[in-house]
C-alpha cells in the first residue's frame, strides 16, 4: 500500500529549483519528487555495494604501490 511523506522546511531555493526540474520534465512536483525517490531507493548504499562484492575482492590486502599505479592506471584513462 502507498506511504505519504511530508518534508517540512524546505527552503524557498530547494523548492524553486525542484519546481523547475519537475515542469521541464513534464511533471507535477509530487511526480517529480516520487520518481527522484523511487530511483534514490533503488540504489545500494555503501555497505550493500561492498557486501554485494565482498567475495570478489583479493583474498590478501593490496600493497601501497598496486593501489598508487592503480589510481594512475585510472586517471590515465588505461
Amino acid at each position: 500500500m502507498a506511504k505519504t511523506i511530508q518534508v517540512r522546511d524546505v527552503g524557498d531555493e530547494t523548492h524553486r529549483a525542484l519546481t523547475e526540474r519537475a515542469e521541464a520534465a513534464g511533471l507535477s512536483l509530487s511526480q517529480y519528487l516520487r520518481t527522484e525517490l523511487d530511483n534514490l531507493a533503488g540504489r545500494l548504499t555503501v555497505r550493500q555495494a561492498f557486501d554485494l562484492f565482498a567475495d570478489r575482492l583479493p583474498s590478501t590486502p593490496l600493497s601501497d604501490e598496486v593501489i598508487v599505479e592503480a589510481i594512475g592506471d585510472d586517471r590515465a584513462g588505461r
